[in-house]
């Protein structure tokens, strides 16, 4: 980041109020019409929940009485103090890091600039507008659908866009989004509510400076190997005179030890300059992806100097590493692997949306507990979808330490994008700074142009619809506008402004030299489960190239329900569930039923329906991911959607919004691990693969053993086997009959083992029937604590999908979410700020058996 002598935040003394010349909201809402006090970075929905103005929209159904903020014009105010010493300075900018969306700036009455983009960083001039003493800064909202609505309802084909209003503001098909560069999800997406922010949602600041300023770094590889890695520091350097000057940077060592200077004198003309420093690290450490190695990181400093002193300085960590897309054809297609450092990796982990309907709230500590529960569960990447934000330093810095490679999509949803000119040169704009801002994180691996704006247009059927009505003309214009922000616009900002990461046209997408959304070339997102509601076993169908979104459903914990439904009665049917069930307008919670009813019967309560929606979506994705997993090399990549919500809600998420995992997050932590056995039972017969992620061959032990449910008349086999390197070895496929013989299908079960000196590493349990169809006995299960509060659970008999709560009291499980054997034990450690007494008065355990309260 960029660090210049009298940067001042301008982040207090904010009011806000309605725009006066919004005449009807300020009569309709008397008491928004005054100054009330305004934090920034925020919006006014913060604002106005805050002063208690509107009621908290994540709670109960309160959703509908906050959409009058997003109609509404607004003003923002604030006093600037300028001291003789800053106005002493030769230049004074103003800095607007984030502006959602439509705003005009003014200082002491004079109109600074207007804005039209969320994503990009505005700057101005400001030291001749400025007098010493206090200044007054406004900033004017516009409602973003008030602006673009008159334009959308004159059009008789609007471009097609994301999800409709359930509110009235917008008729169905005429949707405002398409048409501006703000956060898609704020319209409402399928798992988050309809909040169409309105704000200075990123840092205010200003900044002085003398003759010159450096206005980005950028650090990029020009060669690495074992002895050397040589760099090229590339500075853009805003200057105000002709003259020399000094550029001098330093790359610290992982361990701190001394910093190695490279400098260079240089001839600065008046306005950007752009000058190179090439920089050289003796014996590199090479930056991994997780699992795979360590993740050490350097610090340059670039620091630009006069003969009075120095101007400025930027500071970024970096990390050394080779990254490749290999894309070579094959008999099943052309292939989709990430290289790392030479390395094939086989990219496992989760989509990302925002971590908040309001990201301006969003802590460093919250991205941080997030990312790490990712690397916790053995993910490697994680896809920053591109609907919502580009993310805080704050996430990269944390993906770079933790050693998760991100899939970055540039920020479009799903909407067809308008095809002029203007629009594409706004996203040139955005891209370059994004880009500048973020290229010289190492976890930063690939760039994706967008979310299903080309898969859309080629599939989709308001899209068929919309190319039909608009002509062969206008259809043409329409998808070569595509193409050529796509392919053209996106495409150079990212390979130019970040040489070492890749670039991809969308997701998902086959690099336009096919269809999009195909199995055989580039990634793909599936749906046809969930989607398509065929059953999971359908996962199974096919080895895509790379799947970069699946997913299924699942509610979230009952303490999180409570804290957005309240202490009254609730039943599955209530409006409160529906309201925080965004699919098919709350449609989604029967969708839900039904994938439960599939495998598992109907919940009698919501409570059950809460653990066998877990239950459900665990297991289904399990069987998705070990399968992606087993068809390596085919597959390279498995990306669940979703690792997280916006807000309190039924979702694909594996973390709810309070921070507490379902048992997919404890699922996930199984599948992805480095060795791991996949068991797919599906039509009567069992396909048994050992996968190992290890770089190095590895001996182990498979073992198969079908048992009767309460453990009775074991039958076991072992194999020894050599698991070649970064590889998936089928080693079995089995009928049911062949694997069970005469058993009984109801009480019978198998349990796959990859055992490693001794030791279990990993184990899959094979159902011959659905567990619904199945004679489930009384787990007997025992529950004993320690002294040092570890709590282990025994099973007499099969306890199949154990899981452990507290009821209202929080806790924090080392495991869950898990199926215990006959006669097996598990050690769980627990902690919580509530006292071992009462975390033993409120233990309570289900498996799909029933409920146990010890």
């Amino acid at each position: 980041m960029a660090q210049l002598p009298g940067d001042t935040a301008l982040d207090s003394g904010w009011s806000v109020r309605i725009d006066p010349a919004d005449a009807a909201a300020a009569k309709a809402h008397p008491g928004a019409a005054g100054w009330f006090p305004a934090h920034v970075p925020g919006s006014v929905q913060q604002d106005l929940i805050a002063s208690g103005q509107v009621p908290d929209p994540f709670l109960g159904q309160n959703e509908g009485a906050i959409q009058w903020a997003g109609l509404t014009d607004w003003q923002y105010r604030t006093a600037i103090a300028a001291t003789p010493e800053m106005l002493a300075r030769g230049h004074v900018d103003l800095v607007l890091d984030g502006l959602d969306t439509f705003a005009q700036v003014t200082l002491n009455g004079v109109k600074l600039l207007a804005t039209d983009n969320a994503h990009r960083q505005w700057r101005v001039p400001v030291k001749d507008v400025l007098h010493p003493g206090e200044n007054t800064l406004e900033i004017h909202f516009a409602s973003p659908i008030r602006t673009l609505q008159p334009m959308v309802l004159k059009e008789a084909h609007p471009l097609p866009g994301e999800y409709d209003s359930i509110y009235g503001d917008e008729p169905e098909g005429k949707q405002t989004s398409p048409y501006i560069r703000k956060p898609k999800y704020h319209y409402g997406w399928d798992w988050g509510p309809r909040i169409v922010n309105i704000g200075p949602w990123r840092k205010v600041h200003l900044q002085a400076w003398d003759s010159a300023r450096i206005e980005t770094m950028r650090v990029t590889q020009e060669a690495l190997g074992d002895a050397s890695a040589r760099l090229t520091a590339s500075f853009d350097i805003q200057a105000d005179h002709d003259g020399p000057f000094a550029l001098r940077a330093t790359i610290a060592a992982p361990d701190g030890s001394p910093a190695v200077p490279f400098e260079r004198h240089v001839d600065l003309v008046a306005g950007l300059n752009h000058v190179s420093l090439p920089l050289d690290i003796a014996h590199p450490q090479r930056w991994w992806p997780a699992g795979c190695g360590a993740q050490p990181l350097y610090t340059v400093a670039g620091t630009l100097s006069d003969t009075s002193g120095a101007l400025g300085s930027v500071t970024h960590r970096i990390g050394l590493r080779k990254v490749d897309l290999l894309r070579e054809k094959d008999d099943h297609g052309r292939g989709f692997a990430f290289r790392v450092n030479g390395v094939p990796i086989f990219a496992k982990g989760a989509n990302v949306i925002p971590f908040d309907s309001f990201p301006a709230r969003v802590t460093p500590a919250k991205i941080r507990s997030l990312l790490s529960a990712a690397r916790d569960a053995n993910m490697n990447m994680l896809r920053v979808w591109g609907g919502g934000i580009y993310p805080d330093d704050a996430f990269y810095d944390a993906a770079d330490e933790l050693g998760l490679m991100v899939w970055q999509d540039f920020m479009f949803g799903g909407a067809v994008t308008p095809p002029d000119p203007a629009y594409r040169e706004n996203v040139r704009i955005e891209a370059e700074q994004q880009v500048a801002r973020l290229q010289a994180h190492p976890s930063l691996v690939l760039w994706s142009g967008n979310n299903e704006v080309l898969s859309g247009w080629d599939s989709w059927d308001d899209r068929k619809s919309f190319k039909k009505a608009i002509g062969a003309d206008e259809q043409e214009k329409v998808g070569v506008g595509m193409a050529i922000l796509f392919d053209g616009v996106l495409r150079k900002a990212a390979e130019e402004g970040d040489p070492d990461a890749v670039y991809w046209p969308g997701s998902p997408s086959a690099n336009y030299e096919d269809k999009a959304d195909q199995d055989h070339n580039g990634d793909r997102h599936y749906w046809d489960v969930w989607g398509g509601k065929k059953p999971v076993e359908s996962y199974l169908d096919a080895c895509p190239r790379f799947m970069s979104e699946y997913g299924l459903e699942a509610m979230p914990d009952m303490k999180t329900i409570r804290a957005f439904a309240g202490k009254g009665p609730l039943a599955i049917g209530s409006p409160v569930l529906r309201a925080h069930q965004k699919f098919l307008k709350g449609e989604g919670n029967d969708r839900l039923l039904d994938y439960i009813g599939q495998r598992y019967g109907k919940p009698r309560d919501v409570a059950e329906m809460v653990y066998l929606s877990q239950v459900m979506q665990a297991e289904g994705i399990e069987l998705a991911a070990l399968h992606h997993r087993a068809c390596r090399p085919v597959t390279m990549g498995s990306l669940y959607w979703q690792l997280n919500d916006v807000w309190p809600s039924i979702s694909w998420s594996s973390i709810d919004s309070a921070g507490r995992p379902k048992a997919l997050q404890y699922h996930a932590k199984r599948f992805y691990a480095p060795l791991a056995v996949a068991a797919a039972h599906a039509g009567g017969k069992t396909s048994l693969s050992l996968i190992s992620d290890a770089t190095t061959p590895t001996g182990a032990t498979w073992r198969l053993t079908v048992m009767g449910m309460d453990g009775s008349n074991p039958q076991r086999q072992e194999h020894d086997v050599t698991l070649p390197p970064l590889s998936s070895t089928p080693v079995a496929t089995l009928t049911d009959a062949q694997l069970f013989g005469q058993s009984d299908p109801k009480t019978h079960i198998a349990l796959a083992e990859l055992v490693m000196d001794g030791k279990t590493v990993s184990r899959a349990l094979i159902e011959p029937v659905l567990p619904r169809d199945a004679t489930l006995p009384d787990p007997a299960l025992r529950a004993t604590w320690g002294k040092d509060g570890h709590l282990t659970l025994h099973a007499t008999r099969l306890a199949r999908a154990v899981w452990v709560d507290f009821g209202m009291l929080d806790a924090t499980l080392s495991d869950n979410a898990f199926d215990l054997m006959p006669g097996e034990s598990r050690e769980i450690a627990v902690t919580s700020s509530a006292s071992l007494a009462l975390l033993k008065r409120n233990l309570h355990i289900r498996t799909l058996a029933g409920e146990i309260r010890p």
